[in-house]
């Protein structure tokens, strides 16, 4: 009866406005009212005489409102009480009601019981929540035995981009005052989100405001800015801070050593790496098995072995043993460096002396007699890595079916993809991308088009690699204005051409007759900071010579030293072919001249050009000059030298007696 009452009583009651720190109940209503009292009995602790007397008080309020009485509103204190007894399922229903002023006494009233704030955090609406009593959840969260909860806050709101970090900052300052905590671990957790989030300059600027306000950063948060500018090569940064922490008086650890040292490596400062070691010897650290590792990997990745050696010698003599990051970072660089027996006996040595070689290590050798197409003995290290229960990874995979693609070998390199799919490996973006280039290379648009179609549907989205690649056969089927419509869409999707890119659209369109539309996409390499090289403008140079624009061509030239990029063989001999085509002979010379000028010898080509340029003049006895002056060079005559003096000439018997001569 009281409940029928109390239900009519609620229905025809008039909403209330909130007032600042509460809200009046009435849209929540007697089956919120109903379904908050039923909990309250089925998860209260029955002994609980606070939590009973509550119960029995919010009860006893709702049944005896009459007619004309609000609900009462939920205060502070009933949230509060609610969290305390947990009543969740009263808080969620609530929750979208509540405001911030309301959530951030609450949370005041409850600085001794992080735990409870963090129960309470994960039931609310987050629109029950701003900036200020974020910070106040996250100055008490940082009061657990474990920093994650605080963290994962931070994170929330940085993601959401709630508030800057500047005004997080003021913000967690504030909250620490209110609730007269002197710790200031929430301000090294922001730095941390920050790096987590891969925030530099943020993470910086939280940095600076820390030292402004007199707090010392921990040693840990530094060591994680350091690391993050390493790894987005950011290494003047890296020094910059390295310089504030020594002025913070800040004490480095191994790791932060060990940082440093990485930097100067990415810098290819080898020498000064090596001599880094003396500087953390004085400063009482004794370099370890990283330490070592990383100026091995340095010298290695420059292709400089014997420098490897050598640090692998100093580390022996410290009574440090290598490891597999040892051995493998020489196979890296041996393979590298084309050393492939030397790389094999380093792998072999490794196994002797029992360390066990990873995928990645196999990998190595795999690519390394991959590139230089020995696929047997590649494919050898594959099935070793097998037999001894390493299983080949979606990358050792890419490596083979690259170089079956490379080679020709179409057929085995399906049948690789159809192992990879049995082995419930799933292909990548790396995979397709190396499956679309390679049937674009043979012409095949529609095979490559389809794996393009395959790749979206299974949600992996294509790179400016995959456009380029598909522009390219296209080309080659010369549909260039499907090779806009694309070009057009990778732009609208966000995605940038980068120089290969542009170089494949002007070369598509220069072969196709429309070198003005290549003249237009240097204008927009140049809007788009895109700069050139001399791939681009030798194709243009290319396309009107084509076209028997040579003087065209010859500006082009001309435009290239201009920006500073210096023309190679390809360049003068573009404008030799053009200029022999016409005839032009005297031009054509005279751009020899300037080639040998600058130091650049004549080519094959480059004979082969003028060569064809005089026979057309019917200046015979000048093209035999030309042969004889390449065959005392060493330069050997093709099918092409010799077609052209047959045309001249007519006896082919005579002349190859003559020139062996």
């Amino acid at each position: 009866m009281r409940r029928a009452m109390a239900g009519t009583a609620i229905s025809r009651t008039r909403s209330l406005s909130n007032k600042s720190c509460c809200f009046h109940a009435s849209s929540v209503g007697a089956s919120l009212r109903l379904r908050f009292l039923g909990s309250a009995a089925n998860t209260a602790n029955p002994g609980d005489a606070n939590t009973s007397a509550f119960r029995f008080s919010f009860s006893r309020n709702f049944s005896s409102l009459s007619a004309s009485e609000s609900p009462p509103p939920i205060t502070e204190e009933v949230i509060r009480k609610s969290v305390l007894s947990s009543q969740w399922d009263f808080i969620e229903q609530v929750s979208p009601n509540l405001n911030p002023a309301l959530i951030s006494e609450v949370l005041y009233n409850l600085c001794s019981k992080p735990q409870a704030v963090s129960d309470l955090i994960h039931h609310l609406h987050p629109n029950c929540l701003d900036t200020k009593s974020y910070c106040l959840a996250v100055v008490l969260l940082a009061r657990l035995p474990s920093p994650n909860r605080a963290s994962q806050l931070l994170k929330q709101v940085r993601v959401t981009r709630i508030a800057t970090s500047r005004e997080l900052f003021d913000e967690l300052n504030l909250s620490r005052d209110r609730l007269s905590v002197k710790s200031s671990i929430v301000f090294d957790l922001l730095i941390r989100v920050c790096c987590e989030l891969r925030r530099a300059d943020e993470a910086f600027k939280c940095f600076y405001m820390m030292k402004e306000k007199g707090i010392v950063p921990k040693i840990e948060t530094c060591n994680g800015m350091l690391s993050l500018f390493l790894k987005l090569n950011k290494t003047e940064m890296t020094w910059v801070l390295y310089a504030e922490m020594f002025r913070l008086r800040i004490s480095s650890t191994i790791y932060t050593f060990n940082i440093m040292v990485n930097v100067l490596c990415k810098e290819g400062k080898l020498k000064k790496a090596r001599e880094f070691i003396g500087f953390m010897e004085g400063m009482g650290f004794k370099p370890n098995a990283v330490t070592y590792n990383t100026i091995i990997h340095g010298y290695s990745s420059r292709g400089n072995i014997e420098g490897a050696r050598r640090i692998l010698d100093a580390m022996r003599v410290e009574g440090i043993e290598p490891d597999s990051y040892t051995y493998g970072s020489l196979i890296s660089g041996m393979c590298k460096e084309g050393r492939l027996e030397q790389a094999s006996g380093v792998f072999d040595k490794m196994v002797e002396i029992g360390l066990a070689p990873n995928a990645v290590t196999y990998n190595t050798l795999i690519d390394g007699y991959c590139n230089k197409g020995d696929l047997e003995r590649a494919f050898n290290y594959r099935d070793e890595m097998v037999e001894k229960g390493i299983m080949p990874i979606v990358s050792t995979y890419n490596l083979l079916v690259h170089a079956l693609f490379m080679g020709g070998r179409m057929g085995e390199a399906d049948d690789m993809i159809k192992e990879m799919r049995e082995k419930g490996m799933v292909p990548d973006a790396v995979t397709y991308n190396i499956l679309i280039n390679g049937y674009s290379k043979c012409g095949n648009a529609k095979k490559a088009f389809d794996l393009h179609y395959e790749m979206l549907s299974k949600g992996i989205e294509p790179s400016c690699v995959t456009y380029t690649s598909l522009i390219h056969v296209l080309s080659r089927r010369h549909r260039m204005n499907e090779a806009d419509d694309l070009f057009k869409k990778m732009l609208s999707q966000g995605i940038s051409p980068d120089l290969i890119m542009f170089n494949a659209m002007i070369d598509g369109h220069c072969a196709n007759g429309n070198v003005e539309r290549a003249f237009m996409l240097l204008q927009e390499m140049d809007k788009k900071n895109v700069p050139p090289d001399e791939v681009t403008f030798n194709t243009l140079m290319q396309g009107h010579c084509k076209e028997g624009k040579v003087e065209e061509a010859q500006m082009v030239l001309d435009e290239m030293k201009r920006r500073g990029i210096k023309p190679d063989h390809i360049s003068y001999n573009t404008l030799i072919s053009g200029y022999s085509r016409r005839g032009d002979m005297k031009d054509a010379f005279g751009v020899r001249d300037e080639m040998l000028s600058i130091g650049f010898n004549p080519t094959l080509l480059t004979y082969n050009a003028l060569i064809k340029g005089l026979c057309k003049n019917q200046e015979g006895d000048h093209a035999e000059e030309l042969l004889k002056e390449m065959r005392n060079k060493g330069i050997a005559p093709d099918d092409s030298t010799y077609f052209s003096l047959i045309e001249v000439m007519g006896n082919v018997d005579t002349l190859v007696e003559d020139s062996a001569s």
